[in-house]
């Protein structure tokens, strides 16, 4: 099997679903958060963006220590700005994927506070979590655009809203 070829089909996959998303963002609704305990729109958006470039985080490295500053979140405030990220980091993830070899995928990987480990898995499964996060960001995103009565695009399918895909 080829496993990392799959990936960049799968990253290529959701990257053109996230981008219809993306496209739709609102602009002056930076700061809505469907509840207290929510993360703000942009925010949101900012992160599933930011997760197309976790590939190419992963197979160049073993860890990420949070408290070590090895990730920060960028500030975005445009859709603009947005899209350039996400197609950024769409394009490392697949020269990543398309650099590295099967065997890769089978070291370990591990998310970090301080020296304490969150998550480790394979940097196989460390890759998967990153699609899975991508689908559940996504439709976290969706809520908020049904909230805020934005037409929402399709993604494994129509919506009420756009009855072809």
């Amino acid at each position: 099997m080829d496993t990392l070829s799959q990936f960049k089909d799968e990253f290529e996959t959701e990257y053109q679903t996230t981008r219809k998303f993306l496209e739709a963002y609102p602009e002056g609704k930076n700061d809505y958060a469907p509840h207290e305990k929510s993360m703000k729109l942009m925010p949101l958006a900012t992160h599933i963006s930011e997760i197309f470039g976790w590939p190419d985080t992963i197979l160049k490295t073993s860890e990420v220590d949070f408290a070590n500053g090895d990730f920060q979140p960028k500030n975005l405030s445009t859709k603009e700005d947005l899209l350039q990220t996400l197609d950024e980091n769409f394009k490392s993830a697949q020269e990543s994927l398309g650099n590295a070899k099967e065997e890769d995928l089978n070291e370990y990987w591990a998310l970090k506070n301080n020296g304490h480990e969150v998550a480790k898995w394979t940097k196989y499964g460390s890759i998967r979590h990153s699609l899975n996060q991508i689908t559940h960001h996504r439709a976290q995103l969706g809520v908020y655009y049904r909230l805020n009565d934005i037409a929402l695009p399709g993604s494994y399918g129509p919506t009420a809203d756009q009855q072809s895909f």
